[in-house]
């Protein structure tokens, strides 16, 4: 029997490595750790949840094989529209964008009470940051 078990990682060219860690860092609240060899540290990091899990590999323009040159690389998620995260802490992630001063908007689909956060990354990708009920 062949299935996917869960989405793995997702990877982020990353037009400022050092900006990009941080925003994961200081809006997330994910790790930074070095990828395995022979990757570059210098070039790449994987951010990691707090479960250890390397949710997001960030790369720099050329360091990962067949990767397009810097200039041809759109500030938006090309053919992905966004990332989806299944999240917790709803009011503190939008205090935390507020004191930010981060661009973002809110959303309640009210049907299956799910609230949600829209916010864009240094590199435009467009994050969904998902509260269920009971993670609110």
């Amino acid at each position: 029997m062949v299935r996917v078990d869960a989405l793995d990682h997702v990877n982020i060219v990353a037009r400022d490595l050092g900006e990009t860690v941080g925003f994961y860092a200081d809006l997330l609240d994910l790790e930074p750790r070095d990828p395995p060899p022979p990757l570059d540290p210098a070039r790449v990091q994987w951010m990691h949840d707090g479960e250890g899990r390397a949710i997001f590999h960030l790369s720099t323009p050329g360091s990962l094989l067949d990767e397009a040159p810097i200039e041809d690389i759109p500030r938006h998620s090309g053919a992905v529209h966004h990332v989806a995260l299944a999240c917790s802490g709803h009011d503190a992630m939008v205090a935390r964008l507020a004191g930010r001063g981060l661009d973002h908007r809110l959303n309640h689909v009210e049907a299956i009470d799910l609230k949600q956060i829209f916010v864009r990354d240094p590199n435009g990708v467009l994050l969904e940051l998902n509260y269920f009920a009971g993670h609110h």
